[in-house]
């Protein structure tokens, strides 16, 4: 049975363990005792003015790493110091950043696998020509683009449907539908940028192929909805406009405006909310709209309820129908307080034909959170046969903003398992072994690479939130044993190697 008390178990230890472990580990045991905060609690305020106060780690003269702030090389005229910020637009992610990428895209790839969605990717850079299939499209003009060595048109992605499509057709027959993949992906638009927007984000996709039914749209909704009440966010933080397409096209028909504007006309009513409604008439006119025409058609994308629209257009059209089927499934499905009708809704890129959605934030504070819909005619602008397909895109800038906004940031440290540590630099190659017998048992393990002394070790595992230091002490050894401490509890122990978990 292990001793109780880690002075009795280390009797037996060099005077220069028990100088300096015993007084530690005493007035740790003492603090603990009279001290209703936890372990790490009492490292808090060290860390912090160490933080503050400690210099910056500088390479010395010797090779290693030094304290203390040291005089760099001298740089030459001809020398130039570098940018050390991202390029305007981009990010660094430092681990605190990372550790919250991670939370978020874990909660991306658990919800498709939940839909029994699978994981694709494709390449950053893509033909040039993929992402230019039709005229007007705002983000034509906000490509990162240029020429290759071998004078090829690239670009580097600004979304991921089009690669979508490339590698469905690619892929041929030998895939069979319907087809439901996902990707979480870095795409790149050289665009203003507000809240929330930047010129390199990521952005997880899920697309439904091959199935021509708003029960895909419908379960597309559903997952989003899934991916919110995850992370907190519920329908009082967040909403779905929803229309179709359908709408747009019904009311310019009437007007007989030829097909081949239909996407100029979806670009710029895209722009509703984002400049003047006599800005919007202009352009309209300007790609050859009757005043009629548009007078009429801002009237219908003004409507906000589907019983208003259904009296304008009639009930036989396949816009309400399709309409009237998704809140029903909304309904059963048990998303029906997160969706509304908003004829206004159109989305910006051409090749949409049918439901449209966005996901916005109901105090109106940040751009769309998300956005998809039906694309039934994308694959036959790349020369294949036509799929009924739909997806969505969900960047991550806009949700992170949003949960900062809604106080539901996660607060996501660093842990660390245990924390090893040799106390006689003799002893490194032993502590490595009972590191990596740990590490075969599944735990994370910090290893100390250098000889440092037991307070700068404490310090050490209160800043990795160490759940157990690990002490490699001489005498131990060679009775096949190492000392351990519970930080939370200050629990000790001696335990065998062979024992160890």
């Amino acid at each position: 049975m292990p001793p109780t008390s880690f002075s009795c178990s280390f009797l037996t230890l060099q005077p220069r363990f028990n100088s300096y472990v015993n007084p530690i580990f005493r007035s740790l045991s003492f603090q603990l005792s009279s001290s209703p905060l936890p372990f790490n609690a009492h490292f808090s305020s060290i860390r912090l003015r160490s933080s503050l106060s400690r210099p910056a780690e500088t390479d010395s003269p010797t090779g290693g790493r030094s304290g203390a702030l040291t005089p760099g090389p001298s740089v030459g005229a001809d020398v130039q110091k570098i940018d050390v910020n991202p390029p305007k637009g981009t990010r660094d992610f430092p681990p605190e950043d990372m550790r919250l990428r991670n939370w978020l895209f874990n909660h991306f790839k658990e919800v498709s696998r939940l839909y029994g969605f699978e994981e694709v990717d494709y390449p950053v850079l893509e033909s040039e020509a993929l992402f230019t299939r039709k005229a007007g499209e705002e983000i034509k003009d906000q490509l990162y683009c240029f020429e290759d060595r071998g004078n090829r048109r690239v670009a580097l992605r600004p979304e991921l449907t089009p690669s979508l499509a490339r590698l469905v057709i690619q892929k041929g027959k030998s895939v069979p539908l319907p087809i439901k993949w996902f990707t979480v992906g870095q795409c790149w638009r050289y665009e203003r940028m507000t809240r929330g927007r930047r010129r390199e984000h990521y952005q997880w996709n899920m697309d439904i192929i091959g199935v021509p039914g708003v029960m895909a749209e419908a379960e597309l909704l559903s997952s989003i909805v899934t991916l919110f009440k995850r992370i907190g966010i519920t329908e009082s933080d967040v909403g779905f406009k929803v229309s179709s397409r359908k709408v747009l096209q019904e009311v310019l028909n009437c007007y007989s405006v030829p097909e081949q504007l239909f996407g100029k006309v979806c670009v710029i009513i895209d722009k509703i909310e984002k400049i003047p409604v006599d800005e919007i008439k202009k352009e309209l006119e300007a790609v050859g709209l009757s005043q009629e025409a548009v007078q009429n058609l801002l009237q219908v994308l003004s409507v906000k309820s589907l019983a208003e629209l259904e009296e304008r257009l009639g009930s036989s059209g396949e816009a309400i129908a399709d309409l009237k089927q998704l809140f029903s499934l909304a309904e059963k499905i048990g998303f029906s307080k997160w969706v509304q009708f908003d004829a206004s809704v159109v989305r910006g890129l051409a090749y949409y034909t049918g439901i449209v959605f966005e996901g916005f934030d109901r105090e109106g504070k940040l751009r769309a959170i998300c956005g998809g819909g039906r694309y039934d005619h994308l694959f036959s602008t790349f020369g294949a046969d036509d799929i009924a397909a739909c997806g969505f895109g969900f960047g991550d800038a806009v949700i992170v903003e949003l949960l900062k906004e809604k106080g539901l940031l996660p607060e996501l440290n660093l842990h660390v398992d245990d924390i090893v540590c040799a106390l006689d630099e003799d002893l490194q190659g032993c502590a490595a072994m009972v590191a990596n017998i740990l590490r075969e048992k599944g735990h994370s393990v910090e290893l100390v690479l250098e000889n440092k002394p037991l307070k700068w070790v404490f310090k050490r595992a209160s800043r990795v939130n160490a759940e157990r230091l690990v002490l490699v002490g001489n005498s131990e050894w060679q009775r096949g044993v190492v000392g351990v401490k519970i930080l939370s509890t200050a629990e000790q122990y001696e335990v065998k190697l062979d024992d160890l978990k």
